[in-house]
């Protein structure tokens, strides 16, 4: 292993813890999305304020950890990826700015009004993050980034594969999410919250596993040689990450909460490694181609 592999793998780390603890509270976003009006939701949106609010800015340090790496080791496939994924990436980033300002904003807010506004704002905006880089990573494992920059601005992640990444991206997310925050609900005392976590945790788990492997054909389609590397040398890695997601969801269904978040964190590690196995040979073609609380 020489000195660039030993940078890839602490990058690649990064890039997994980042998609474990953000993923995981970008996806309380859904959970609050979906939590229902200021009295039904009053309690979820309770838990998801005490579960994040301790870490949910300090998670942003793997984003930075990742980026620093890549501009620092890797400048010419830095400034290509800014310059053909500008868009999307800028749109994360206004994610996570609006995020970050809006669940500041709604737990001083002054009126219910204020503070359901600014709640479907910190809601909507957990979405669209995990969204967007989940199409940049799609474009970038799907070869519509030339090495020399200055790919097609829209069409290199506005394409099948980019989103069907940002679909799972944010599908994951809200998964991992309401596995931790069911386990939280149980720890609290709070049963009834968690059994009503836990049915749709398990929806929520379902949906996006089908997804994830119905995306399989649409990927080989659009991107051929990720989609062989899906069913090549990533394939051991396919078969990990869905062995992990329903470990979780029979543990969450068994209501084996604590255990539940082990397995369901190693499924999020291993899509994160299923992407990188799959893309490591890039693709020529494609490539020019109330307060509620």
């Amino acid at each position: 292993m020489d000195l660039s592999d030993v940078v890839a793998t602490a990058m690649f780390t990064g890039v997994v813890l980042y998609a474990l603890f953000g993923g995981a509270d970008f996806g309380s976003g859904f959970w609050d999305l979906t939590a229902g009006g200021p009295r039904r939701g009053s309690r979820l949106r309770v838990l998801i304020d005490h579960s994040i609010g301790p870490v949910w800015e300090a998670n942003h340090v793997w984003l930075i950890y990742i980026l620093v790496f890549l501009w620092t080791a890797y400048p010419t496939v830095f400034a290509a990826v800014m310059t053909t994924l500008f868009i999307p990436m800028s749109l994360a980033l206004l994610g996570i700015v609006l995020r970050g300002a809006n669940f500041a904003f709604r737990k001083y807010s002054a009126t219910l009004g204020q503070a359901r506004l600014f709640g479907a704002l910190f809601a909507g905006a957990s979405l669209i993050t995990p969204f967007f880089f989940g199409t940049a990573v799609g474009a970038i494992a799907s070869g519509r980034v030339p090495a020399e920059g200055y790919g097609d601005a829209v069409r290199s992640w506005l394409n099948p594969t980019s989103l069907l990444g940002g679909t799972l991206a944010v599908g994951t997310s809200a998964f991992l999410a309401g596995v931790f925050l069911t386990a939280d609900a149980a720890r609290s005392g709070d049963h009834a919250l968690a059994d009503y976590l836990r049915s749709r945790t398990l929806i929520v788990g379902g949906v996006t596993g089908a997804v994830a492997i119905a995306a399989i054909a649409p990927i080989r389609r659009d991107a051929p040689t990720l989609g062989a590397g899906l069913l090549g040398r990533a394939l051991p890695l396919i078969a990990l990450s869905a062995a992990a997601g329903v470990l979780t969801l029979v543990l969450v269904y068994r209501r084996r909460y604590g255990w539940a978040r082990v397995p369901g964190g190693g499924g999020e590690r291993g899509e994160a490694e299923t992407l990188r196995g799959g893309a490591s040979a890039p693709d020529r073609s494609e490539t020019h181609k109330q307060k509620e609380e």
